[in-house]
């Protein structure tokens, strides 16, 4: 099996400090107010891709940094390298934004090997739709990035049907897309995005 069973419990990875703990306690009263059921271990990975799907709605990002809190796990994600400069730069990098200069000519699977390659310790979260619209086919620049960086995929299901942020394990690319897309999207299948009918599982 190339990723494991879902886990009935939901421990979290290791103490970080007393700030991130409040942190964690934020979060976690966020997620319980919203109804938010966490499911799932985090895995002991230093460095991974995060598959962050259903994505149908801005709030996908805000729920999963709180499941990211809720984790103990620093999330790392792409955005415009103009997002990191002017007055709000240093928050945005703080907050986790890997730049991107998409005014250049350039490789983003290569920019993020190399910031996997310079980095002790990266969760990089991915949506595969690559959209907040309907989209039949899923990116497949994550799988690439994975497998240029050498590092798993973990597998997060973020579920409006059952109100479940669910980790549903880890996932080694073996280089085969076709091969492997079929079982990275399996955990997928009877997932439920915030907006209904927005979200299909792609290939």
């Amino acid at each position: 099996m190339q990723h494991a069973k879902t886990a009935l419990t939901a421990r979290s990875g290791p103490y970080r400090g007393i700030a991130a703990e409040m942190f964690r306690w934020l979060c976690l009263a966020y997620l319980k107010l919203g109804g938010w059921t966490m499911q799932g271990d985090w895995p002991p990975l230093a460095k991974a891709v995060l598959l962050a799907a259903p994505h149908t709605s801005n709030w996908d990002g805000i729920n999963m940094l709180a499941a990211a809190g809720y984790y103990r796990v620093t999330l790392r994600w792409m955005g415009k390298k103009s997002l990191t400069t002017g007055p709000f730069g240093r928050l945005v990098l703080w907050l986790g934004c890997v730049p991107i200069d998409r005014a250049a000519s350039h490789d983003v699977v290569q920019a993020m090997t190399d910031a996997f390659a310079t980095e002790d310790a990266m969760i990089l979260a991915i949506p595969p739709e690559g959209t907040r619209s309907l989209t039949r086919e899923w990116k497949t620049g994550f799988y690439h990035i994975a497998v240029k960086a050498g590092v798993p995929i973990i597998l997060t299901v973020l579920d409006y049907g059952t109100k479940t942020i669910r980790v549903a394990g880890v996932f080694h690319p073996t280089g085969d897309y076709a091969a492997d897309i079929v079982q990275i999207r399996a955990p997928y299948k009877e997932a439920v995005g915030k907006v209904r009918g927005a979200f299909a599982t792609g290939g």
